[in-house]
């Protein structure tokens, strides 16, 4: 089964809208219960023309919502909670040009000012401490995990091909990862770092080997068929299965755990963002948008199984494996002593066996080509081959010849059938005759008698000749070995 089967058969293709005028990335595409009645809704932050008409759209279901003028591009969107109040009702903060605004209830709340407002008291402390944490170089992209009273880690990509990860107590990043090309997906799996990289790449690196070298440890690499244009997690927590969705500018969408390519997703254009999590009562929705504006809803069905089975390129799975080796018996130690003292006098035995193998299959070719035993035209102008079949008990039997024209297009003609054997026991009607036009693919079986002159019981070859209009050398050659006469002649 190919993988595109594979795929249809894992999920359900629940909306398509086309022409939904969607223009966003993986940052500004989030799902949250914006009411607390245990529905999530689509919040995506629509960059529109670039210029104008850049919206916040809120989508219950396949229909919009709600929207919101935003005055800039957004950059980023995010769902957190503001209070522990019942009902839990998430807010969301836009970050939009040189402000992030805080929607409560779909409607303005609040508005940051980066970085010239003064911020609340409460939180001036936190503002000046992030403003302490600096870079070598312009953040691309950010992952963030924890809490930041207790301990949080940032993971950030920057625009000179490397990835720094900061903590909570250094306002320096302490780690680096260093890439070979310039990343352009970045997500978190525990304790692994996914890195999507311009060179058509998947590295995923270990956080645990930053303690102890300061570097991240390349666990493996997966090479793609095409560009990464997005990536984003697939979390399930009620199976405990987690993978990174990797969106590609060949209109796919795969999905890997760890290096191995367990799904494919054929799309109509090319993906630009990707979110999966709960939409509406789903838990294993699937959200894209494409290149063209156009929005794509699917549902991972509950009975979907994922195998493990690595069908990405490159060495099987297996080759990892360490054998189980037995140990080293005494006569493996004496069998290595011996060819350590002899490693010359057994290669000269290895060599001289392997030339007289060659010598072997050199005799065995030139004693096909002189008996013809696979009789085969070698000229490239006229390709012929040629199979003869014996028939009756004897005095007399039925030679057949078939030959066949093994070119493409290029009929053979003006083509002649000779044959050369021992009067004194054999006699044929027509020892020579021509062929007609032999066309390209056909079949074409010649018939002719011989009668066996000898009532001795012996046999002999009868050889057969195919030859060109004014050429000496024949085409073709074969040796028929004909049987041994057992019927009795009639006088």
């Amino acid at each position: 089964m190919k993988d595109s089967a594979v795929s249809s058969s894992k999920w359900l293709d629940a909306h398509y809208d086309p022409v939904a005028n969607l223009y966003t990335f993986s940052s500004c595409i989030a799902l949250a219960d914006l009411h607390g009645d245990g529905e999530n809704k689509l919040v995506v932050g629509d960059l529109g023309t670039g210029a104008s008409n850049m919206k916040l759209k809120v989508y219950r279901g396949t229909g919009l919502l709600s929207e919101n003028t935003l005055l800039d591009l957004p950059t980023g969107l995010v769902s957190f909670l503001m209070d522990q109040h019942e009902p839990c009702t998430p807010a969301i903060a836009v970050a939009s040009g040189p402000f992030i605004y805080i929607y409560k209830n779909l409607r303005p709340y609040f508005k940051f000012t980066l970085p010239t407002l003064e911020v609340n008291p409460l939180e001036q402390d936190v503002w000046s401490q992030a403003r302490e944490m600096s870079l070598p170089s312009v953040p691309t992209l950010m992952d963030v995990t924890g809490q930041f009273d207790v301990e949080f880690r940032i993971t950030i990509a920057c625009r000179n091909g490397n990835i720094y990860i900061l903590r909570r107590d250094s306002p320096r990043p302490k780690y680096c990862i260093e890439l070979s090309s310039h990343p352009v997906g970045l997500v978190r799996m525990g304790k692994n770092v996914v890195v999507g990289c311009a060179q058509e790449t998947l590295h995923v690196f270990s956080h645990i080997s930053f303690k102890d070298t300061g570097h991240g440890k390349k666990l493996w690499t997966t090479y793609l068929p095409a560009p990464v244009t997005t990536m984003a997690v697939l979390d399930l927590p009620t199976r405990g299965f987690q993978a990174v969705l990797v969106g590609l500018a060949n209109c796919e969408v795969h999905v890997y755990r760890d290096k191995n390519l367990i799904s494919t997703i054929k799309t109509p254009d090319l993906v630009t963002s990707i979110c999966f999590g709960r939409y509406g009562r789903e838990d294993g929705t699937l959200i894209m948008t494409t290149k063209g504006g156009g929005l794509i809803v699917k549902i991972l069905k509950r009975t979907a199984v994922f195998d493990d089975k690595d069908s990405a390129p490159g060495p099987p799975i297996a080759q990892s494996i360490r054998l189980n080796v037995p140990k080293k018996t005494k006569l493996y130690v004496d069998q290595t002593m011996r060819e350590r003292e002899n490693a010359v006098a057994m290669h000269r035995a290895f060599q001289m066996d392997l030339s007289r193998m060659r010598l072997a299959a050199a005799r065995a070719y030139v004693k096909a080509l002189e008996s013809s035993l696979t009789p085969m035209s070698a000229s490239l102008t006229e390709p012929l081959k040629m199979n003869a079949v014996v028939q009756g008990l004897g005095p007399s039997f039925k030679l057949t010849l078939n030959i066949q024209n093994t070119a493409a297009c290029r009929p053979v003609m003006n083509l002649a059938i000779s044959f050369l054997y021992d009067e004194n026991l054999y006699s044929m009607r027509t020892a020579f005759f021509k062929i007609p036009l032999l066309v390209p693919g056909l079949n074409y079986p010649i018939d002719t008698f011989v009668e066996c002159l000898s009532d001795k019981g012996i046999s002999d070859i009868i050889k057969v000749f195919v030859l060109r209009e004014g050429k000496s050398a024949p085409l073709l050659t074969a040796h028929i070995n004909m049987p041994v006469s057992e019927g009795l002649a009639l006088n």
